[in-house]
């Protein structure tokens, strides 16, 4: 996954602890990295998604969060691992890009068999519609359903700091005050990068996210531009792995 600089960076300054884009330039290693892979984005098609920056397909439009980590091996190389939030075309894995913390997409997965369940109970849904005592004991049934199949997901999720302690992602947000974590939490670029720096010895020298296509109907995310690590599912995690 460690991909070294095409370009030469004797002349670059390497950070002595982990920078963290802040809202102002991020490393100059970083911009050097993001270059570089999203250059790539632009020639490489092997993955069915539509991020809206041509007309080529009809397929939904999903602008995606992407993130660099450039980092030094044990052995002393510098470069750089490339990730991207949540699945990409429908998958989580990618040559180009970091596995996920937890694969929830492997076949015959506790997840496929949970929704098929939730599938199971919709429909049932429906066709208790007329009858609101049933309507009202499936719903029950569907949300608590809903709620276990969750903290199962949570429970599968543990996480790495740089002394290779591992800590669970329902007791990192349970420590920060939070009755569960949010949906989503440990599938952001960034922990994945940190995620897998850690498993690997790789030491974390700069680290910086960004936009890849069109805006989604919030207006938040603009294509190419940086954006900080979100506080709601990041910080706590960040506060863990970077302790």
């Amino acid at each position: 996954m460690l991909k070294t600089f095409n370009t030469e960076i004797a002349s670059f300054q390497i950070p002595d602890e982990l920078v963290l884009f802040d809202g102002n330039q991020p490393h100059e290693l970083c911009l050097l990295a993001v270059s570089e892979l999203q250059q790539r984005l632009k020639d490489n098609h092997f993955f069915d998604h539509n991020f809206g920056l041509t007309d080529e397909t009809q397929s939904a439009i999903i602008g995606k969060m992407f993130g660099v980590l450039v980092v030094q091996s044990s052995s002393g190389v510098i470069g750089y691992l490339g990730a991207f939030s949540g699945k990409l075309g429908g998958k989580n894995n990618y040559p180009e890009f970091v596995p996920p913390v937890f694969d929830l997409l492997t076949e015959g997965s506790f997840l496929n068999k949970g929704m098929q369940e939730l599938t199971k109970m919709n429909i049932q849904i429906n066709e208790a519609s007329q009858n609101n005592v049933d309507l009202k004991a499936l719903k029950i049934t569907r949300r608590l359903h809903s709620v276990a199949l969750q903290k199962q997901i949570f429970e599968h999720y543990h996480l790495l700091n740089h002394n290779g302690i591992s800590k669970s992602l329902i007791k990192i947000f349970l420590d920060a005050g939070y009755k569960s974590p949010p949906a989503g939490a440990a599938e952001c670029a960034g922990i994945k990068l940190l995620q897998y720096a850690f498993q690997h010895q790789m030491r974390p020298l700069a680290l910086a996210e960004f936009w890849w296509g069109q805006s989604p109907k919030s207006d938040t995310w603009k294509h190419g531009e940086f954006y900080p690590c979100c506080k709601e599912k990041c910080a706590p995690i960040l506060r863990h792995m970077l302790s």
